[in-house]
């Protein structure tokens, strides 16, 4: 039963909600609230604060999560070897990745990997923001830039680059910026994360690291609605290398303000420190480190 009621907790985190759960699991409130109850008398530990409109994790609950993860994990691929055999790959597999770089190289790579691997579920979410993947019950992210968080590990793939780019249609009509400063008298394409809109570019200027603020009248959380936006002449965008390599190949874009770009970061896959993963999920992280990285 300790098994189920771990079930349930990661249910009730990941939906945000017990009626959520319950709903999911086809239990009824009565019996998320009792099962709830004898977890938490098991651990000896509240585990959830709980207010009308809201859920949130104790220190106790979050431990919980990274621990019941791995004991869930680890029980699913000892049932896995047992009943399927060693060499089978089978299950979901939850992952994020930014809009951009999922839509375009992740989600062809992922389609791969399933055409081969016809028993594994994927479950992806895309978006640009930060995603805590504990909340989410995630397996793996595809994050941009150095890791900073602790409790999570990565598996560098690659060098990021963020470029300056446009379309030949607007540099047509609006001049070629020379200056990071000439970006002012130009419409930029701001990418928001969460409430803060990236409106501070980067740059190297006289061997020194400096932020030039810009300014646009289309803003967006979504990294590929900047790309198209930029590739229909709307104005000039700050994108990753990794995002355009095929429209600067093309000629659909062009790189600007080369001389002035910065540091590259970092392309990175991260994954739960405390997690053993299943077998399917090391399959997809070793698929996707060969072809990106």
């Amino acid at each position: 039963m300790l098994i189920e009621n771990l079930k349930l907790f990661l249910q009730i985190v990941e939906k945000g909600g017990l009626a959520a759960a319950g709903r999911e699991l086809g239990l009824a409130p009565a019996t998320v609230t009792d099962r709830l109850a004898a977890l938490e008398a098991h651990y000896g530990a509240r585990l959830l604060t709980r207010t009308t409109r809201s859920i949130s994790l104790t220190d106790e609950g979050r431990e919980l999560v990274t621990g019941a993860r791995r004991i869930l994990a680890e029980t699913e691929e000892t049932e896995a070897r047992i009943r399927l055999g060693v060499e089978k790959i089978s299950g979901a597999i939850h992952i994020s990745a930014p809009s951009d770089l999922g839509r375009n190289q992740i989600v062809p790579l992922l389609d791969r990997f399933m055409a081969e691997n016809p028993e594994v579920t994927i479950d992806l979410s895309l978006s640009d923001d930060y995603v805590d993947l504990v909340g989410r019950g995630l397996d793996l992210a595809i994050r941009y830039g150095e890791l900073a968080d602790s409790t999570m590990k990565a598996h560098r793939l690659g060098q990021n680059h963020r470029l300056v780019c446009a379309a030949p249609s607007y540099l047509k009509l609006n001049g070629v910026p020379l200056h990071p400063d000439d970006l002012a008298h130009h419409r930029c394409l701001i990418m928001r994360f969460g409430a803060n809109a990236d409106q501070d570019w980067p740059f190297v200027i006289d061997g020194q690291k400096r932020s030039c603020r810009v300014q646009g009248n289309r803003i967006a959380d979504d990294g590929d609605l900047i790309r198209q936006w930029c590739l229909s002449g709307h104005g000039i965008a700050l994108k990753s290398d990794w995002d355009i390599r095929a429209d600067l190949k093309a000629g659909r874009l062009v790189k600007l303000l080369a001389g002035f770009a910065p540091e590259a970061s970092a392309l990175q896959m991260v994954y739960p420190a405390g997690a053993v993963q299943p077998r399917r999920v090391r399959a997809l992280m070793k698929y996707l480190s060969e072809r990106l990285g």
